[in-house]
């Protein structure tokens, strides 16, 4: 007879190596199915890695340099800061993690882990190294969430688009509010809405900053959404998230945050905020990589949201009618999606060797802590903004921020910066009119007075 969790069993087994090889070198066949519960799955618990096992694995994985293999796996003290041990560079100062960030030696000792496993050594004593949804619980940690109203998502980019699609949008009368500094790769989604009727109101920017007083005047009784970026990609402004979630509920209005440049680099609470929804994806402050991001949905408001496609990671009880021995049905089979974000948004597989690396990551930034990663970065960024305009930079980011990002607004940055930077080597985000630095815990001041050096006064030559 086919029960209710064997099919799910069957398939995830196929797409999720994580009980294929066990410490004692049993395989699960052995002993038939093991118990599956898509809400904890009990069974896993039983492989998580210790600091040992992983080292040991790293030490004698393929490819993995001797250096990288003695890499701490365990966070430094917010004394250490700068923390160059963990992510040892070479002679390029990198000053652009906010495009990716560096992969430390510890994540990737957690991968080559992971990639070993899923190679199918039957003589190989190692196990995956992590459990999803111990990544998902690590990353609702994180944000103050509860992992139930984390869901995994393919992008920051990815949640959004489902959150719209959750909501009913596009529906002709819907009013959005947004702003120009929301993520600019979102703008073509809003300019999509209003083509086919939505009212989308855009807040503009005014010295780099959206005005609290402008999205209170904005934001009206049938406003169906705030959407914005709680840190702006564009300059590293920072919204005051609680003060717009209050506006928005006033009004009966819902908000969407990209936190994708907040969390892992400032303190995310959404508890606090009451932020409704909120995504990011895993390669920047996360320290993880391109394909995996996660999506916050706040718990009450999950049961008025529309399931915008099928997948079959939201079933939690699933019994076939249809095979040999099966109990007869009225239908081909029965099912019960999971009450949760993941009953919601999740489809299918995703990227385990992200999920490597953030199960290393996540742990480094909790025990360091967001609230040193800031203080440190403030204390870098700071000297960024005092010094940039006394050699006739123009800042765009507010001298209030306290973000890693400083952007100043630079015609032909790309073009005039490029071959300085580069004989330097120097790198940060260079657009075609903004040049963007943005630290993280490896750099240090003399980093930015090497970017500074490199970048001389405006108007003279290279």
């Amino acid at each position: 007879m086919c029960t209710h969790k064997q099919n799910l069993q069957e398939t995830r087994r196929e797409a999720r190596l994580d009980a294929s090889l066990m410490l004692s070198g049993t395989r699960p066949e052995d002993n038939g199915f093991l118990p599956w519960n898509p809400a904890h799955d009990d069974w896993r618990d039983e492989m998580n890695l210790t600091r040992r096992t992983l080292m040991l694995a790293a030490a004698t994985a393929p490819g993995l340099s001797r250096a990288s293999a003695s890499a701490p796996l365990s966070a430094p003290t917010s004394a250490r800061l700068p923390d160059r041990e963990s992510f040892p560079g070479g002679d390029v100062v990198y000053l652009d993690s906010g495009t990716m960030h560096p992969i430390s030696p510890g994540a990737r000792a957690a991968l080559q882990t992971y990639m070993e496993h899923r190679s199918l050594d039957l003589g190989s004593r190692v196990k995956s190294g992590f459990d999803d949804d111990q990544v998902r619980k690590k990353f609702a940690r994180l944000i103050n969430a509860d992992s139930d109203e984390v869901a995994f998502v393919q992008s920051t980019t990815a949640g959004e688009n489902l959150i719209l699609q959750a909501l009913g949008l596009p529906e002709k009368g819907a009013h959005v509010v947004t702003d120009t500094l929301h993520f600019f790769g979102s703008f073509p989604a809003y300019e999509d809405l209003a083509k086919s009727g939505v009212e989308v109101t855009w807040l503009q920017q005014k010295e780099g900053r959206i005005s609290i007083d402008d999205v209170e005047r904005a934001v009206r009784k049938g406003t169906r959404l705030v959407a914005l970026s709680l840190v702006s990609t564009f300059n590293g402004f920072q919204h005051d998230l609680r003060r717009v979630c209050e506006i928005a509920h006033a009004k009966g209005a819902l908000v969407y945050a990209d936190i994708v440049h907040a969390a892992g680099c400032i303190p995310v609470d959404v508890r606090e905020s009451g932020v409704d929804f909120a995504a990011c994806a895993s390669y920047k402050w996360l320290m993880g990589d391109f394909g995996l991001g996660f999506l916050y949905v706040r718990k009450d408001r999950q049961a008025n949201l529309r399931r915008p496609q099928s997948g079959y990671y939201q079933i939690s009880e699933f019994k076939t009618h249809v095979y040999p021995l099966d109990t007869p049905g009225d239908s081909v089979a029965d099912y019960v999606r999971s009450d949760s974000a993941q009953g919601l948004f999740a489809i299918g597989t995703f990227a385990h060797p992200c999920l490597a690396l953030l199960n290393h990551s996540l742990d480094y930034i909790g025990t360091l802590g967001v609230g040193a990663i800031q203080a440190h970065a403030t204390s870098l960024t700071d000297h960024l903004k005092s010094e940039l305009p006394k050699l006739g930079y123009q800042l765009y980011t507010p001298a209030e921020s306290k973000t890693p990002l400083v952007a100043c607004v630079m015609k032909d940055a790309r073009g005039r910066l490029s071959p300085r930077l580069d004989a330097a080597k120097v790198k940060i985000t260079l657009s075609q009119n903004r040049f963007r630095v943005s630290v993280s815990v490896f750099n240090d001041m003399t980093d930015i007075d090497r970017l500074l050096s490199a970048l001389g006064v405006q108007g003279t030559a290279a």
